[in-house]
């Protein structure tokens, strides 16, 4: 590159970091964190995390699980993220330095990536003691869409065994759709521009907006929440510079055409639902993403009026999730056959097919859909 273009590329670097190979990233992480003092600034995925971006002592540190990923031929290189929009595209992908150190040049806010996906049936039993690691924070997760729909989707079983306060730090997560349910127990959170911090009891959830900074202060011994987003793959970000809760309080504030949801169990009204018999609460997500997703718990308790309740779970949208909160159920499919889930079984139910759900005893379930009008 010529001088004139080297001085052009300079005025529009933000921000620049090491690009360093780490095969076994979780001993990495605490070697930089707690014997070197530095801080975690962006992981992903949070679930389990394959890349890290640590700050301190005046330098930024990019670790790499993947060290085939990275291009240079030694795996060590120097990152630079500058502003794309403003250079057009025909910046250069990388430089080499006249002492042959590779530098690469990513965008530095790069457009939110959602993969095509796919449909499929997917059954996730569980298993108390199989099927659980250790993610961000020290949660421990388990994955409830294998294979993530082809990258579009994520869903995740965390629990804190223990309780107590929560080794977090203000966060936020560049995503499309993101929610958190509370299964069991309690967790204290706090979230930019919604005021003092508060608990999320089990029945309770809460909708993220993309971008949102929030939290997690404490929780209860044995807490577990659901979590569900797309895409799969999203960025989990530091904000050093925010103190929560901040003075500003703007419930009705949008991020990126959201508003923030807290649902509160207690206080919810059930709702006739798709088939008589089956009752729900509808969590308030359909209106706060204008129609984006659509969450609610529904029931059927033993309604003797209906002594073998039946619905249709078919759907045309992109996605149809269930996780047994309560009881049981049965899943009868021409092309999938009959399937019993229990507490703690999850499913996809794919578009286009013919799915009927036969309610057992007790049965209370959590469904998302995508769109909202495919959870009607």
């Amino acid at each position: 590159m010529n001088r004139s273009t080297d001085v052009t590329l300079g005025d529009h670097i933000r921000s620049a970091c090491l690009r360093l190979p780490c095969p076994d990233l979780d001993v990495s992480l605490r070697f930089f964190t707690e014997q070197l003092g530095f801080v975690v600034e962006q992981i992903v995925p949070a679930d389990a995390p394959r890349i890290a971006l640590l700050s301190g002592h005046g330098m930024n540190l990019h670790l790499h699980a993947d060290a085939a990923a990275m291009p240079s031929r030694n795996r060590t290189c120097i990152q630079l993220d500058y502003d794309r929009a403003a250079l057009g595209s025909d910046a250069p992908s990388h430089l080499i330095s006249p002492c042959g150190v590779r530098v690469e040049l990513c965008d530095a806010e790069p457009a939110l990536h959602i993969p095509q996906g796919e449909q499929a049936f997917i059954l996730t039993r569980h298993d108390a003691r199989n099927g659980w690691h250790v993610g961000r924070a020290g949660m421990h997760y388990r994955d409830l869409i294998p294979g993530r729909l082809g990258g579009r989707f994520i869903a995740s079983h965390i629990r804190i065994p223990d309780g107590g306060e929560v080794p977090d730090y203000v966060h936020y997560h560049r995503v499309r759709f993101q929610m958190i349910f509370c299964k069991a127990g309690w967790v204290r959170v706090v979230y930019e521009d919604q005021g003092e911090p508060f608990v999320l009891n089990a029945g309770d959830c809460v909708l993220q907006p993309p971008q949102i900074r929030h939290r997690v202060l404490e929780a209860s011994p044995g807490l577990e929440v659901i979590e569900l987003g797309c895409p799969a793959v999203h960025e989990t970000l530091a904000d050093r510079a925010l103190v929560l809760p901040n003075a500003r309080c703007m419930p009705e504030r949008e991020f990126f055409g959201q508003r923030f949801v807290r649902h509160v169990a207690a206080d919810a009204v059930w709702q006739p639902w798709r088939a008589p018999g089956f009752s729900a609460r509808d969590t308030g997500i359909a209106d706060a993403t204008d129609g984006l997703a659509d969450a609610r718990v529904v029931r059927w308790a033993n309604d003797p009026a209906s002594p073998s309740p039946q619905a249709p779970l078919g759907h045309h949208g992109e996605l149809r999730f269930l996780f047994v909160l309560g009881g049981s159920l049965e899943l009868h499919s021409t092309g999938h056959g009959t399937h019993t889930l229990g507490i703690n079984d999850s499913c996809v139910i794919p578009a286009d097919t013919d799915f009927l759900l036969h309610a057992g005893n007790d049965m209370e379930v959590l469904e998302v859909s995508l769109p909202a009008q495919a959870g009607r």
